[in-house]
């Protein structure tokens, strides 16, 4: 019997759910699958990035690009022993440039430093703000900060340019209303080394002194480093030297300045006393004071090389003529040398130098006459202030009449008050071919100069043959030995002052005055140095020349077979000595100071001592102290003098009292006339 399926409804009901579960369960699987193939993408690309970082890191890694680090890492410095690629290194936090020297040693940088301010009203408790600073800021005021910290204000400063140290230190501190603000600070590393020169820069690093204040804008715009013409090491001698020989006489000052007289570079210039750069603020009015290019003073002697320069560039005189060295009467006022000098009445021009006399210098300069003599001085820059990258280069004071004293006492260096770098730009023209350049601190390309002898002395042959033939001077011998020159001499850029010839004269009278004159002491072997004493008599605060203070100074070159290097060393007011024997001249302290000076520095400058062809170098420079006379020529001299003060008062005189007469003729003149105008009038 066939019995026929239940279909009641718990039957219906299981086989219902049965089918759901079906379909659920494949929908699930479904997504399985779905899930897989997603994870499966998934891991592939994992497994590509994976892979591109194995090789882009491990296998095969590839340096950053430069836009990505450049803000955040600076330059790595290379190897750069010449220092040729200082001014391609800079801070990137700092906006100000360094200043290096020509050698590429770091003057001035700034370097990366942060302000700390707060906002009171975003702090709980002051005090102990104040007590947490104190722990990381030692020389902070705890009290007084808390007081600020504690006033109804939105902003106070806490501390300025502390160093990132002490930034992170207080920012771990974790204290809410305490910010930070980004700054830089000036820094001079050497301390000592030329601190006039640098000058110093203000709390919102704007230049407020010396090359810091001129080249203010060029170093906020251009991050290159800004190189300087001084050499450190050089700047470094000279400094030992003349602050041994200020604390040896007991100045109160000093200064000291070397110059490549054929471009104006300035080597080292030294002013004593002086400051540590970095204490700018605590500075003393007199060690800020740069006495090279700010003092004034009285260039004495040191001036006859330019009452020489300008007779001989004038025609006036010649090296042959002879000038009264008898002492002259101004007013009240008597023109003497010194009392232990005993000269013959009547010197000839090697001998006005060498032995330095003040009544034939001025004789020289009555020869040359009063507007000449100021015409000159204005064309050699000694009537403005030296064209120095230096705002505080000083005016020179000159007097406003140019009288009869005014040009005698000029002559000998009296009556004007010059800086020193002016002394050594007049004295460089002299010496470099007659062209007056420009004195500068920046560090300028030299340029190839045309072929000149490489012999020793070769560059002074010409000039010299020159002047023997012009001056009736015997030529210089010939040198047979010749060793190459260290390097060809470079051309003077400028403008010309004085001919080459006059030029090549001078150089045989500076060397004659180290030789044979007051200058011996300035000698130093093998450099064959040339320069001029100079003396003067301090004038004091309220006008007048203080007795027994001098101001002494030499102004030399060297070499001068081949001129290179002016060096310059000025004692203010030395003290006598027993190695002095009392005297505080120039040729006692000043002179061997430069002595020392060049033997010190020229190896620094490349330039080495020649004892191999001394004898024929100073064959060349050699000069009789009474040159012969040229045939048919009547030298100045006993019954040829114009430069004679009497005479020239005579015809002064002369002059007034005609000037005088014609104006009472034309006022008598006048008055006839007036009066027949009258009469005419009256009728």
């Amino acid at each position: 019997m066939v019995v026929p399926p239940r279909h009641d409804s718990e039957t219906t009901r299981t086989i219902g759910v049965t089918g759901e579960d079906l379909r659920a369960r494949a929908h699930r699987e479904q997504m399985h699958v779905r899930l897989l193939w997603v994870s499966a993408g998934f891991c592939a690309l994992f497994a590509c990035v994976a892979i591109k970082l194995t090789i882009a890191t491990v296998l095969r890694p590839m340096a950053p690009e430069q836009r990505q680090i450049a803000p955040q890492v600076p330059k790595i410095p290379k190897i750069d022993p010449k220092g040729s690629l200082a001014g391609d290194y800079a801070l990137p936090q700092v906006h100000r440039a360094s200043i290096v020297d020509r050698n590429g040693q770091t003057l001035a940088l700034s370097l990366p430093v942060a302000q700390v301010y707060a906002n009171p009203q975003e702090l709980i408790d002051p005090q102990d703000v104040a007590h947490k600073l104190k722990s990381v800021l030692h020389d902070l005021d705890e009290h007084e900060t808390a007081e600020r910290l504690a006033r109804h204000k939105q902003f106070v400063y806490i501390a300025r340019n502390i160093s990132p140290q002490q930034e992170l230190a207080i920012n771990n501190l974790g204290i809410p209303g305490i910010y930070f603000e980004p700054g830089e600070q000036r820094h001079y590393p050497l301390g000592r080394m030329a601190a006039q020169i640098m000058g110093a820069v203000d709390i919102d690093d704007n230049g407020i002194a010396g090359v810091e204040r001129f080249f203010n804008k060029r170093l906020l715009v251009d991050r290159k480093p800004l190189r300087l013409s001084l050499d450190i090491r050089v700047q470094s001698a000279v400094r030992e030297e003349v602050a041994a020989a200020k604390d040896t006489f007991q100045a109160i000052g000093a200064c000291g300045i070397v110059m490549d007289v054929r471009t104006g570079e300035i080597i080292a210039m030294v002013s004593l006393p002086d400051y540590d750069a970095n204490e700018f603020a605590h500075a003393t009015n007199d060690e800020r004071f740069n006495r090279s290019v700010t003092g004034l003073y009285e260039p004495g002697s040191t001036f006859k090389l330019q009452t020489t320069a300008m007779g001989l560039e004038t025609g006036t005189i010649h090296i042959w003529d002879s000038f009264s060295s008898v002492p002259l009467k101004i007013g009240r006022f008597t023109i003497r040398d010194m009392k232990n000098d005993h000269f013959a009445p009547w010197l000839s021009l090697p001998e006005v130098m060498a032995y330095s006399s003040n009544p034939a210098a001025a004789h020289i300069a009555l020869d040359v006459g009063g507007k000449r003599q100021a015409d000159w001085l204005r064309s050699m820059g000694f009537f403005a202030p030296v064209p120095v990258e230096l705002p505080e280069a000083a005016r020179p004071l000159v007097p406003r009449q140019w009288g009869l004293a005014t040009t005698m006492t000029v002559g000998f260096g009296h009556g004007v008050a010059e800086p020193p770098l002016a002394i050594v730009r007049g004295t460089a023209a002299t010496v470099n071919g007659g062209i007056l350049v420009t004195p500068t601190l920046l560090d300028q390309e030299d340029t190839d100069p045309p072929e000149q002898d490489a012999t020793p002395g070769g560059a002074l042959q010409q000039g010299v043959q020159a002047v023997a033939l012009s001056q009736s001077l015997p030529p210089a011998p010939p040198i047979s030995t010749g060793a190459p020159m260290p390097e060809a001499p470079v051309v003077p850029q400028g403008v010309r002052v004085l001919s080459e010839s006059n030029s090549a004269l001078l150089r045989r009278l500076l060397r004659l005055d180290v030789t044979q004159g007051t200058g011996r002491t300035a000698e130093s072997p093998g450099y064959f140095v040339g320069g001029k004493t100079g003396t003067a008599e301090k004038i004091g605060p309220h006008g007048g020349y203080l007795k027994h203070v001098n101001i002494s100074a030499f102004t030399s070159i060297f070499p001068m077979n081949a001129p290179r290097y002016a060096v310059y060393v000025m004692l203010d007011s030395p003290q006598p000595t027993p190695q002095t024997h009392g005297w505080t001249t120039a040729g006692w302290n000043a002179a061997p100071t430069v002595s020392r000076v060049i033997s010190r520095i020229g190896p620094m400058l490349q330039i080495f001592p020649d004892m191999d062809h001394a004898k024929q170098i100073d064959a060349q420079l050699a000069i009789p102290m009474h040159p012969a006379v040229p045939r048919g020529v009547r030298p100045l001299g006993p019954g040829n003098d114009p430069g004679d003060p009497r005479k020239l008062e005579a015809e002064h005189r002369a002059t007034k009292l005609a000037a005088k007469q014609a104006q009472e003729q034309s006022t008598h003149t006048l008055a006839i006339r007036k009066k027949m105008a009258q009469e005419k009038m009256d009728e």
